[in-house]
């Protein structure tokens, strides 16, 4: 007898746990740890992980398991020990572990197919049941009693392959191959016996004499200069014959990689990268915190660790923020590493993840580049993880399980027994207070590659130039440095720090803002389809001519958005050549890379953007950038957002003057004083960093200490008042007296989606129950959130507070 432990993908406390499932004998032995089956639950059959297989069980009446998912584990057991942790660290459940490590793919509702790949070597049963067919579904294999075990081991020797056809638009893509159907001499023959008309066949089986092996079909027909009429009367004729394959989806394939070969290091990559090399020869698990300014080559550090890594035959993860995967980024790990490479984020369609995911799985690559969920590649033998930009928020998962990519990647260092390097040139004050306490190992690189100086700046104050009387949302300077470079053929960008036409819509006459009625927030203003949209719901309006609250004509925009800034600076500089790049014109797929491409080659001098053009590009013609509005970011409600400006100011300054040109940058600001854009403006993080630490000291946050978020929400406010308060009172009674509770009070946008929102914070230094308190916490309000709408979320140091 074999049991199989099973997570069942039902979502609730109650069934956070494995249940047991009688294997059926003729599946003992195929099924494996971390495959997916279904297994009947209930009335219902619904899909789980096998996360163990045992001799027996404690209970009496087991339910066999209905069918395998998977002929080979889609998780390893490193992934399974992984999602248990992920599951207690941040308190969700099992399912919800699990879930998140694969590709959207596997989640959705797809059937299997079973192809097989040569006739003459399968077992007979196999062979009638394919019955001269080369796919049959899995289904049908099911159905006329196939024999598992017998196709399994037709799988090991490679006669047959297991196909995922998802029942969406991303199906498998095959493509048509056509190859010889007889021996080579009766080809020969057959040429001989064609007639004189039949010149474009015989050109064709004069091909395969040639050449002989399989070819896609529309390369045969460009070679061969003829349609496929002529292939058909040949397959016809038993000559030839066409088969399906299978084939990746390459997001890349019209691009051409020229291979790199590593550049010499300067000495302080050199000194930087030694302990890293030292690290990976060893087998260490330890964290680096790289430290270098932008433009000082981090990314050959990068590139020349994995190397290493590689030359040991094992495997490197690099994680990027979403926003800089530019084609530039990837560009650099294709070019050095080839066909070594896979590539993972959210612009990939999700037909092309899947195949990304699948040469990772079927190890045919080694090196794995991609935004935060790539963490999860099913690598068995890893030598490296680098997590680039590491101060990034969107390493954060904002949904359960609420993870840090980063505490990932150090949990799979220790399995692996291998470096983990993070890398940035404004690290997130936590990471580099832990470099400084010898936590993490700190490297530094100080100075730009060549030595060149890093682009001054010059902080321009708009209070001065409204005084002045200039009131459009370009300063003086700002306007003739746009000018100048345009004219010596230069090339600028303008950052701006939000998207969208304008902030929001307000009446002169009684003041009345347009409000989403779902949400607390501002509606704002898109004029390419003049709606009002709210950024939370999706709720939308027609631009509205006069005020709903007083009638009133006066209805002006107030604020600042890409839309408005492209125009204004068309007025101001009608010869402009502009890119704007923001969340609505890089929509559609492939839109990045090609506003980026029309930037490159110059049919552009003005690459006008928000956050996604602040890191990770790098035009040699740049010599110019202009910030507009910094102080958005400067006033929301999180203890962060000095940081966050100082982190921005600097990646985006990074982007002039990389090359042979001399840079330059424009700050302007309604807060020419604080300390954030000052520091920013001489690239002194060290100050930046003994200041704000102050700070964070004196108001007790982090890194001084450790914060947890809860969130309630519901849609009626006295409920979410009462049961936030009531998580208070039990947090204030059952943790330490060190443990600062803060709240209930009401989120900063107290509605979204017709929900109100409230929410509580604990600040401490340490808190050894914190985690067993909270959970007993969600089980008393079990009953409230499965039946009575309620929602809690628990945060352990969340990113976002709004």
């Amino acid at each position: 007898m074999q049991v199989a432990k099973v997570v069942v993908d039902v979502p609730t406390n109650q069934t956070n746990h494995s249940f047991d499932y009688l294997v059926p004998p003729e599946m003992v032995g195929l099924i494996k740890k971390g495959m997916r089956v279904s297994v009947p639950f209930g009335p219902r059959k619904v899909m789980g992980f096998v996360v163990n297989l045992v001799a027996e069980s404690e209970f009496d009446k087991l339910r066999k398991i209905s069918q395998v998912m998977d002929m080979t584990p889609v998780l390893t057991d490193e992934l399974l020990e992984l999602g248990k942790w992920l599951a207690e660290e941040t308190i969700s459940l099992y399912i919800q572990a699990y879930q998140a490590m694969l590709p959207q793919v596997l989640k959705a509702k797809y059937k299997k197919e079973i192809e097989a790949l040569t006739f003459e070597e399968l077992p007979k049963s196999l062979q009638k049941l394919f019955d001269g067919r080369t796919v049959i579904s899995f289904d049908e294999f099911l159905q006329r009693n196939g024999n598992y075990r017998e196709l399994h081991k037709e799988m090991k020797n490679g006669h047959v392959q297991i196909h995922y056809i998802v029942q969406s638009k991303e199906t498998i893509k095959k493509v048509s191959f056509i190859e010889p159907n007889k021996e080579l001499y009766l080809i020969e023959e057959a040429i001989q016996d064609l007639s004189k008309n039949a010149q474009k066949q015989r050109l064709v089986l004069e091909y395969f004499l040639k050449n002989n092996e399989s070819v896609e079909q529309g390369d045969l027909l460009r070679a061969c200069e003829t349609t496929t009429s002529t292939i058909q009367a040949l397959i016809k004729k038993g000559l030839l014959k066409k088969i399906e394959k299978k084939v990746y989806r390459n997001p890349y394939q019209n691009r051409e990689f020229k291979r790199t070969k590593p550049l010499p290091l300067s000495d302080q990559q050199q000194v930087a990268i030694e302990p890293i090399w030292k690290a990976i020869e060893k087998e260490q698990s330890e964290v680096f915190l790289l430290h270098g300014v932008t433009g000082s080559g981090k990314t050959e550090v990068y590139l020349q660790s994995i190397e290493k890594v590689l030359q040991k035959g094992q495997e490197a993860i690099v994680l990027v923020p979403e926003i800089a995967l530019t084609p530039q980024m990837v560009q650099r790990f294709k070019e050095r590493f080839g066909g070594e490479v896979a590539v993972l984020h959210s612009a990939l369609s999700p037909g092309e993840k899947f195949d990304e995911w699948t040469k990772i799985h079927k190890r045919e690559v080694k090196v794995v580049v991609g935004a935060r969920s790539a963490i999860f590649a099913p690598f068995e033998n890893i030598g490296i993880i680098i997590i680039d930009e590491e101060h990034e928020t969107s390493y954060k998962q904002e949904e359960q399980p609420r993870y840090h990519a980063r505490e990932v990647a150090k949990q799979r260092g220790i399995y692996h027994q291998c470096p983990v390097v993070l890398g940035s040139a404004t690290p997130l004050l936590e990471s580099y207070a832990r470099a400084k306490k010898n936590v993490y190992h700190l490297l530094e690189m100080p100075d730009r590659m060549n030595n060149q100086v890093m682009p001054p700046v010059e902080i321009v104050d708009m209070r001065e130039e409204l005084h002045a009387g200039n009131r459009t949302m370009f300063s003086k300077r700002l306007l003739g440095a746009i000018e100048e470079r345009l004219a010596k053929k230069e090339q600028v960008v303008l950052f701006l720090n939000r998207r969208g036409y304008s902030t929001f819509v307000m009446c002169r006459e009684c003041g009345d803002v347009v409000k989403c009625p779902h949400c607390d927030i501002a509606l704002t203003y898109h004029k390419s389809n003049h709606l009002l949209k709210c950024h939370y719901c999706d709720y939308q309006i027609p631009m509205m001519q006069e005020c709903e609250n007083c009638q009133s004509d006066q209805i002006r925009y107030f604020g600042t958005g890409t839309q408005k800034v492209e125009e204004a600076l068309m007025q101001v500089i009608p010869d402009a050549k502009i890119v704007r790049m923001d969340v609505d014109t890089t929509r559609r797929k492939g839109a990045h890379e090609r506003l980026l491409q029309k930037f490159q080659s110059k049919e552009a001098n003005i690459l006008l953007g928000t956050q996604m053009i602040a890191k990770g590009l790098d035009f040699e013609n740049v010599t110019l950038v202009g910030v507009l509005a910094v102080d958005a970011m400067l006033n929301l409600p999180d203890f962060r957002a000095s940081e966050k400006t100082f982190q921005l100011l600097t990646q985006v300054s990074g982007r002039a003057g990389r090359h042979q040109l001399p840079g330059e940058v424009i700050i302007q600001t309604y807060s020419k004083e604080h300390y954030s854009i000052e520091l920013a403006s001489q690239y002194n993080y060290t100050q930046f960093f003994l200041q704000e630490m102050n700070m964070r000291k004196n108001f007790h946050y982090p890194p001084y200490y450790f914060l947890t978020l809860i969130n309630v929400s519901h849609p009626n406010q006295l409920k979410v008042m009462e049961v936030t308060k009531m998580i208070s009172k039990l947090l204030y009674k059952h943790l330490t007296n060190d443990a600062t509770i803060l709240g209930p009070t009401p989120s900063p946008i107290i509605r979204i989606n017709n929900r109100y929102r409230y929410q509580c914070m604990i600040k401490y230094k340490n808190e050894p129950m914190q985690h067993e308190i909270i959970r007993k916490i969600l089980d008393y309000y079990y009953e409230d959130i499965q039946k009575n709408d309620l929602t809690i979320t628990v945060d352990f140091e969340p990113y976002q507070l709004m």
